[in-house]
């Protein structure tokens, strides 16, 4: 048995299944269920699942770090944490800036300016006040600008991790994705550590190909190892794809976190 929640992203497995399929596959294989865009779902059919859902995106539309798209963001985040709490969701995920429908940023940025980076803190403080008020936890996910999401700023993990200790709220945390992180910056399990008391969530994918751990150059069971060192509990999800069949991609996901 697992000491980590294992959950699964449904946007990327069981493909040639309805979405509301999907779901109710990976519940029924005992892993908790990710979302992304919660407005293209029938939240009252996803309720109806009985799943467990770990994390939904926690935004529609803004950024952390323009004045005229930060209102939009906390606007969007307070909307999100209504279907949250319909779906029992502990976790709403928020990336450095909006994404389109192909993950690429909505306004690219070269480079983020110190004015940038106080106006990403102090978005992220405002989120805090409205996930402590919901009980809930915003979680600020790194990601790679080489393969996935060239201009997007405050990716890296070590951007997502400055701003998220400087608030200091238990509800801010990092989404620590190791597939992105592998890409952009490699050195996982020192990252891990160094990132141990900020973590709300860890996602993983295999490199390259982000496919199942096993699939790729990423050491699994080391990272597994590393996460029990630092006495972390929380959920573990595979954001990626199925090399091949998904059972038995999901079974060597979990076979990796055994």
């Amino acid at each position: 048995m697992s000491d980590f929640t294992l959950s699964v992203c449904a946007e990327m497995v069981f493909l040639d299944l309805p979405f509301i399929e999907r779901v109710r596959r990976i519940h029924q294989l005992g892993f908790g269920v990710e979302i992304w865009d919660w407005t293209q779902k029938d939240i009252e059919a996803l309720v109806q699942t009985g799943a467990r859902f770990t994390s939904m995106t926690g935004y529609i539309s803004g950024n952390l770090h323009d004045e005229d798209a930060i209102g939009q963001l906390l606007d969007s985040a307070q909307e999100s944490l209504q279907v949250a709490q319909r779906l029992n969701c502990p976790v709403l995920n928020l990336h450095g800036t909006g994404l389109d429908h192909r993950g690429l940023p909505v306004r690219p940025v070269a480079t983020a300016s110190g004015a940038m980076w106080l106006q990403a803190y102090q978005t992220l403080q405002s989120l805090a006040v409205l996930g402590e008020r919901a009980g809930r936890v915003f979680t600020l996910e790194n990601l790679n600008t080489v393969v996935d999401h060239p201009g997007t700023p405050f990716a890296r993990a070590d951007e997502t991790l400055a701003l998220v200790s400087a608030v200091d709220s238990p509800f801010v945390k990092m989404n620590l994705d190791l597939y992105h992180a592998q890409i952009g910056e490699g050195n996982l399990c020192e990252l891990i550590r160094r990132s141990a008391a900020h973590i709300g969530e860890i996602q993983v994918a295999d490199v390259p190909g982000r496919c199942e751990p096993g699939s790729g150059e990423i050491n699994y069971p080391a990272i597994a190892r590393t996460l029990r060192e630092i006495n972390y509990q929380g959920v573990v999800a595979l954001e990626g794809w199925a090399s091949g069949d998904p059972e038995p991609a999901l079974q060597a996901f979990r076979a990796a976190f055994a």
